[in-house]
This record gives C-alpha cells, sequence and structure tokens, in this order.
C-alpha cells in the first residue's frame, strides 16, 4: 500500500498540471480530416511528453495527422507496458466557440475533453508518478498516440499491433463507463456497401419493363435486418442511402452503407459470410456486397479478466472501487485483444458526452484515475 499511496499522492498534489495539460490539448481542435490542425495540437503534445523526460517518436503521415509514439525507461529489450489511445475528435475547428472550455460545478467541458484528452493527460500523469517517485517499473513505459482512430485507425493500426506485440499488456485510456467502469468487452466494427443495379424505364408508361434498384434495395435492408435475430450481439444500422434519378423513372441503381456489430468473433464471421451470400429477389436485377469488418471484437478473455482483477484491487487498495462492463463502440484496443495481449479498455477519464455537446468530464476523480493507471502499470513489472 505504501507504494500505492505514495502513487496517489504524488497525482493528487499534480492535479493543477493535470488539469492545465487537458485544457491546452482541448484548446487546440484537432479534427481527424484536418492534418494541419491535427499537427498542430500533436507539437503541443510532443512538447509537454518531452518536458516530462519522454523520448518522443514523430510517425509521419501523408494524408493524416503524425502519430506520436513516447518512450520512458530502460531499454529495447526490457518489458514494456503500452498507454493507447488518439487525439484526433470528431468536432470541426470552431466547434470551442459554442462548446467553450469552462470549468462549471466540477466539471470540464469542452470538444474531445472526454472522447479522449482527458485520457492522454491521465496517462502522462501516470508516467510521471512512475518515474518521479519510487515505483518506475523495470521495463518500460511506451505511450502511442494516434490521430485516426475517429476514422478507423487505417493508418495507425500497424503501429498499435507492432507497439502491442512487444508489450506485457496495453491499457487504453478511452473514457470509462458510466461511474468509471472500465470496458473488458468490445464489439467487433463492420461497414458494408450493398449496391444493386436495376433496369430504368418509364414508372407511367412502362413501369412493367424496368426493375427498380431502390425497391430491390428496400426489400435487402429488411432481409439484412433480421441478421439482429441471430444473436443479440449483433446490431445492423442501415446508415446512408441513395438511389434514382427522378420520381418518374424506375430507379436503376441504389445503394446502402450498413454498419454492423458484432460481440463475438464466430458472430462477425458469420454475419459477414450471410452478407456475402445475399441474393437479389428480382432476378432482373443485381446485387453486390462489399465491405467487412475493420475492427475485430474486443472479447473478455482469461488475460483481460486478470487484467482487471488486478486493476480492481489496486483501486480498492487507492479507497475506491473499479467496475467494468461492455460497449458497441470499438476503440484500438479491439486491434490489441484480438492479438491476443492483455487489454483494459476505459481507464481514462469520467464523464459523459462523447460526440454530444454536454462533453465533459469530472475533475475530482482525475488524479486517482492517473494514481490507478500508474498502479497497474507498476504492477506488471
Amino acid at each position: 500500500m505504501g507504494r500505492l499511496y505514495d502513487l496517489q499522492r504524488f497525482c493528487r498534489a499534480e492535479r493543477a498540471w493535470l488539469v492545465d495539460t487537458i485544457e491546452a490539448l482541448v484548446a487546440l481542435e484537432s479534427p481527424t480530416t484536418d492534418k494541419g490542425a491535427v499537427d498542430c495540437c500533436g507539437r503541443e503534445l510532443a512538447a509537454r511528453l518531452e518536458a516530462i523526460g519522454a523520448r518522443v517518436t514523430r510517425l509521419e503521415r501523408a494524408d493524416r495527422g503524425d502519430h506520436l509514439r513516447a518512450e520512458l525507461g530502460s531499454g529495447t529489450e526490457a518489458k514494456q507496458v503500452l498507454l493507447l489511445g488518439h487525439f484526433d475528435t470528431v468536432w470541426p475547428v470552431g466547434q470551442i466557440a459554442s462548446m467553450p472550455l469552462v470549468r462549471t460545478n466540477g466539471r470540464l467541458h469542452g470538444p474531445g475533453v472526454f472522447d479522449m484528452k482527458a485520457g492522454i493527460a491521465i496517462g502522462m500523469l501516470a508516467a510521471r508518478a512512475l518515474f518521479e517517485t519510487a515505483a518506475a517499473p523495470d521495463g518500460r513505459i511506451v505511450m502511442l498516440w494516434t490521430t485516426d482512430e475517429e476514422v478507423g485507425s487505417q493508418t495507425s493500426r500497424a503501429a498499435v499491433e507492432e507497439e502491442a506485440q512487444r508489450s506485457e499488456a496495453v491499457l487504453v485510456l478511452e473514457p470509462s463507463l458510466p461511474g468509471g467502469a472500465v470496458k473488458t468487452a468490445r464489439k467487433g466494427c463492420g461497414q458494408f456497401e450493398v449496391t444493386v443495379k436495376g433496369i430504368a424505364a418509364h414508372a407511367g408508361i412502362d413501369p412493367a419493363k424496368g426493375a427498380s434498384a431502390v425497391h430491390e434495395l428496400a426489400h435487402q435492408i429488411c432481409r439484412i435486418y433480421r441478421l439482429q435475430r441471430l444473436s443479440p450481439g449483433i446490431t445492423v444500422n442501415a446508415g446512408t442511402i441513395s438511389g434514382g434519378t427522378r420520381p418518374n423513372v424506375v430507379a436503376a441503381e441504389a445503394r446502402a452503407t450498413i454498419d454492423v456489430r458484432a460481440a463475438t468473433r464466430s458472430e462477425a464471421a458469420m454475419v459477414a459470410s450471410m452478407l456475402a451470400r445475399q441474393r437479389p429477389r428480382d432476378e432482373r436485377t443485381t446485387l453486390h456486397v462489399t465491405g467487412g469488418f475493420d475492427r475485430p471484437p474486443l472479447e473478455r478473455s482469461a488475460g483481460i479478466a486478470r487484467l482487471y482483477d488486478r486493476a480492481r484491487q489496486i483501486a480498492r487498495e487507492l479507497g475506491g472501487d473499479l467496475g467494468e462492463g461492455s460497449t458497441g463502440g470499438g476503440s484500438d484496443g479491439n486491434f490489441t485483444a484480438a492479438l491476443g495481449v492483455p487489454t483494459l479498455d476505459g481507464l481514462g477519464a469520467i464523464g459523459d458526452g462523447a460526440h454530444a455537446l454536454h462533453e465533459h468530464v469530472e475533475l475530482e476523480s482525475l488524479p486517482d484515475r492517473a494514481a490507478l493507471v500508474a498502479g497497474l502499470a507498476a504492477s506488471l513489472r
């Protein structure tokens, strides 16, 4: 308990530093699709990482913001714990005018504060606590902060998986579940595009000569929605639909983008297989389905359960408790868990409003959250 108390005392004493770091990052808006804005935030983050003694490497990308890898501790052959997260957000530059960075009623509000710039600062304070007290692990702490998580992590996935494979465990600083619970399971995320080709005809004069792609697509969407009956872990959403040219023309083409979530790999494989086997009801139309699962499910493995049990015990020793739960949203933790690396997600800030106008974090809980991360990392030495 003495070591944990030292970590907690350090983090509580550095609350002002923690909040200042969060505010500095939130003030620099960083929507995924604006490389200039993301890299501006990244330069501030890199400077702050270097200020706490981290060796920072910028992983340059041409069409997304540059990812940041920061390392503290001993050499390349030592044991490694990975702190993982992202500093891109869903909010456009200028959103801060209508969602001002403000402290009120024990909360800090602002675009991207909960998802997940406060989590980055928590990870940084946890690293400081480890290396500025006597609790430093034998190996190294690596922080990987990426810039495209909100759009699927296409340019960062390889780096995430490479670092995870070097690590004893991955601690994901994504926001917590309500009340501070961590995430020991996440659904896998898939995206499929359904395209239908039909036969154009005059809708008033010769409708029978046409084969409506729109009508066929509507039938297909209804059929796809029935996939949810296969398992309570499967959800389906037709997110965008387009088709046709004019109201008086039988539509020659239509398409829909379908979001699919699945709780297990077997569910994901079953859904993908069934979508690939879809056939048109109207044989005069043609049907083409593309896409797949770009984030595998994060399933509650034995390694994740052990990591959670350890974290819960540390939380209790720090004077609290730590619940667990699952979520339908994906994160980069899905990738690391799928590799078999023990992964604990949702270790970031307690708050609410990810991707919503009321986005905020609870200020009082921030230092102890950092102490929990530090204690868990120290226990993995």
